[in-house]
């Protein structure tokens, strides 16, 4: 469950990347200097992240860890 868990959230991260919705707009800038495709993208990469870190924490293969 937690593996499909994970590859659900997968899923969405990869379908949040295509952002189509931030192409045509500029305004208004957020923090007063970054526009909101940018914004949505510093945002993004801390969401995918805490997603790897996830990854790593949940679904790493323990035989990969053991000598």
């Amino acid at each position: 469950m937690r593996h499909l868990m994970l590859a659900v959230l997968i899923l969405a991260v990869y379908l949040l990347h295509q952002d189509l919705w931030f192409w045509d707009v500029a305004r208004p800038l957020w923090f007063g200097v970054l526009p909101p495709g940018l914004t949505y993208h510093v945002v993004y990469s801390i969401v995918v992240a805490a997603l790897m870190w996830l990854l790593v924490r949940h679904a790493w293969p323990g035989h990969l860890e053991d000598r």
